[in-house]
């Protein structure tokens, strides 16, 4: 795609979902390990993409038979692209509903290439049980779908995938928030589906024309709740001191001023592959870890893309999720150009991804939907004025 031949729209689009995708390929090779280990692998820092953590990745436990790692894209970006496919069906806004008649089917009625298994296959196949669950409830238990969230694990698993609401509520944070929690609602609840709701709200601020990093933090601040409200502010303010003091000549303290911040809220723990007993239960007062490390390192980075996905790569533990999340924020913000042309390049080589296709596909999405979300806010104006004797 190149940068003469594109909208300002098409360009934002293209900036979130290449981010996106950059930043879970990238995240993959690194996800669920220490910034100690992760150094130790590859002999320092993660400076782009690499190979997989373990090299016998088709018996290698715990992550057999997933190839992570060599630009090969993670579950994060499959959901994500099967819920362009949604809109792309709908042309409309989205509810739970629709994650259950829409998304779930292709979850389980689709084979696709998945690069981590090497073949065609399921996006079921490939998900995680968090993700597994929406099949479970929806399709085999036919749960209402603004209650099948209930019960399951409280994870990032809705978060990772809502960029696209975002986009279809560009500029206006509270519409993405409020369509975010909706159709988190028959994935995730508690500070899971509440998490969802905020990176879909940061992703429309940041596709607002004029819009910078401090307008992305104030929506986010304006609209978390509870447990998740807290975390962001933790996280944000310890980035502020940080940076406020000139930083630090060692590149891993930003990390670690970012873990040390969201540590109290996240139930997790230390040991990323062995979770605490209370972890991942419902709470008011926990956080997903990821969300807020991500705007961390945005607002450490200054929007910059680059900085926070590798700062995100670095930070191991659900890297993946981390770095797609804050990538599809910086993409928002500065569009393509934001994105390392040579990450997009050997991304979708080795994922074999029509990216230039999917994004098509969502500005389309993303203009149908604004021009029928135009048409209904003048006939609501002409109602109201109408109702209030033309004195509006």
């Amino acid at each position: 795609m190149e940068a003469t031949s594109v909208t300002w729209l098409e360009d934002r689009v293209a900036g979130v979902l290449a981010g996106a995708a950059v930043g879970d390929a990238l995240g993959g090779a690194t996800e669920g390990w220490t910034p100690e280990q992760i150094e130790e692998r590859h002999g320092g820092r993660v400076t782009g993409i690499v190979g997989p953590f373990l090299p016998d990745w088709r018996t290698a436990r715990p992550i057999a038979p997933y190839h992570k790692g060599d630009g090969h894209v993670t579950d994060d970006t499959l959901m994500t692209h099967a819920l362009v496919e949604v809109y792309a069906t709908r042309r409309s806004h989205l509810d739970a509903f629709h994650i259950a008649g829409d998304l779930v089917p292709l979850m389980i009625g689709e084979r696709r290439w998945v690069p981590e298994l090497e073949d065609e296959a399921l996006i079921l196949q490939r998900v995680f049980l968090a993700e597994k669950w929406l099949v479970a409830r929806l399709h085999y238990g036919h749960v209402d779908p603004r209650e099948a969230g209930v019960g399951n694990i409280v994870n990032c698993g809705a978060t990772m995938y809502m960029a696209p609401v975002g986009l279809v509520n560009l500029g206006d944070p509270d519409g993405a928030y409020a369509e975010a929690i909706e159709l988190a609602a028959a994935h995730q609840s508690s500070y899971g589906r509440e998490a969802a709701g905020v990176f879909a709200a940061a992703v429309a601020a940041a596709c607002t024309p004029g819009a910078g990093v401090s307008d992305v933090m104030a929506a986010c601040r304006r609209l978390a709740k509870d447990g998740t409200a807290a975390a962001i502010d933790a996280v944000l303010t310890a980035v502020e001191t940080f940076t406020a003091t000139g930083g630090a000549e060692d590149p891993r303290e930003l990390n670690r001023v970012v873990r040390a911040a969201v540590a109290p809220f996240d139930t997790v723990g230390e040991t990323y592959r062995a979770p605490s007993m209370d972890a991942r239960l419902p709470s008011r007062t926990k956080s997903i870890e990821e969300l807020p490390v991500a705007l961390g390192l945005v607002l450490a980075h200054r929007g910059d893309l680059r900085g926070a996905v590798l700062d995100a790569v670095n930070y191991g533990r659900d890297s993946d999720s981390i770095a797609t999340m804050a990538a599809a924020i910086c993409g928002g913000l500065g569009g393509l150009d934001a994105v390392p042309a040579e990450w997009v390049s050997e991304v979708t080589r080795a994922s074999r991804l029509d990216l230039d296709a999917v994004i098509a596909s969502m500005t389309g999405s993303v203009r149908t939907i604004a021009a029928d979300d135009a048409r209904r806010a003048r006939e609501r104006a002409q109602a109201l004025d109408a109702l209030l004797g033309g004195n509006a």
